[in-house]
């Protein structure tokens, strides 16, 4: 973690700066958090829909290109933090203060680790997801070679490790500081639709950042929803995506709040 943020930093060095190295960001950015927001989270941890098995897998390797744990942990843990949300055993307890459930939490051991088969039992059957378990981490060697590759080629300034910078480390550091603010700012900043027994709050520029993750009190109230916006302005940009997949027959029997506020 300390070499990703080391990284990160690097990568905004003025030699390294380039449109190219933008626009790594942006697409690389989009994949990771698809692939987390609809892949690990709301497809497989919530199974709020079906999706073909391909497809499935597909955005679980895109999940996993996030280095937040193989998707076996990633499940278990949230769906662990589901059931206790802001209790003393839940891992990133809101009431410990916003900067243990930021990141402190990593820092130290984890018990809901040894409950992994209770919470995610249904995911060690599949042999791609217990290997992504063990070595996620390898998913950014392909990824850091295509970039190194393609910024030899093009003669993008900083060259083949400029675009490595902007498309790994500093991808990563902001990806994980994101992903991060569902787990601390939602469970203190913004506004409550319904009356949950936890934290949760529902926050506009989370769920900007996060394409829809930010409304986590409706998330809360209803966790199998495939729809965390429920009002009209709450944009929820991971449910268009959902949307767009149903369109094209590949989102089935897609999961909704029983509840809707002035939805429009």
């Amino acid at each position: 973690m300390l070499a990703v943020h080391v990284g990160g930093v690097a990568a905004l060095l003025p030699q390294f700066r380039s449109w190219q190295g933008v626009a790594v960001l942006a697409v690389l950015y989009w994949m990771t958090v698809i692939g987390v927001t609809l892949g690990l989270h709301r497809l497989v941890a919530h199974r709020s829909f079906k999706a073909p098995r391909w497809l499935e897998r597909l955005l679980v390797i895109m999940g996993s290109l996030s280095a937040q744990g193989g998707p076996i942990e990633w499940v278990g843990l949230h769906r662990h933090h589901h059931k206790y949300s802001d209790q003393p055993n839940d891992h990133h307890d809101a009431v410990r203060g916003l900067w243990w459930s930021h990141s402190e939490w990593m820092l130290h051991k984890i018990p809901a680790i040894n409950h992994l088969e209770r919470f995610a039992g249904d995911l060690f059957a599949d042999p791609l997801y217990r290997w992504l378990d063990h070595w996620f981490l390898l998913l950014q060697l392909p990824v850091a070679a295509l970039l190194y590759g393609i910024g030899e080629a093009t003669g993008a300034p900083g060259g083949g490790l400029g675009l490595l910078l902007w498309g790994i480390p500093l991808r990563l550091m902001v990806v994980y500081h994101v992903t991060w603010l569902v787990n601390s700012a939602t469970h203190a900043f913004g506004y409550r639709n319904f009356k949950t027994p936890d934290l949760s709050f529902n926050c506009w520029w989370v769920a900007l950042v996060t394409f829809g993750e930010g409304w986590h009190n409706n998330h809360h109230a209803f966790p199998q929803s495939a729809r965390h916006g429920l009002r009209w302005f709450e944009v929820d940009i991971t449910w268009q995506h959902i949307r767009l997949l149903r369109a094209l027959g590949w989102a089935k029997q897609v999961r909704m709040a029983s509840y809707t506020l002035n939805n429009g």
